[in-house]
């Protein structure tokens, strides 16, 4: 399942993987990593649903950046290498 899981990815993991300079991991990175990826996706689905009906359209906006930055935290921190998490902190 992971393994279709990465492949679905690819285009979000293969720059961060890329490279064969040394990195340094650690595993906490990758813990802090999905915190941070699901509180910004449950912040970004609760100001959704906070949005009164009928609101301007610029209001989604802050939304969507939420949800897509959690989203990919999550991928990233899930499915990623450590040189991706690496990447991702900036450890060289």
């Amino acid at each position: 399942m992971k393994t279709t899981l990465r492949k679905i990815a690819r285009p979000l993991l293969a720059p961060l993987e890329a490279g064969s300079e040394p990195y340094h991991y650690k595993p906490l990175s990758r813990k802090i990593l999905l915190f941070f990826g699901t509180a910004f996706t449950f912040l970004g689905l609760l100001a959704a649903w906070l949005i009164p009906e009928g609101a301007d359209p610029g209001y989604y906006f802050p939304v969507v950046v939420f949800i897509l930055a959690g989203l990919y935290g999550l991928i990233v921190g899930a499915l990623g290498e450590d040189r991706a998490v690496a990447r991702i902190w900036g450890n060289k």
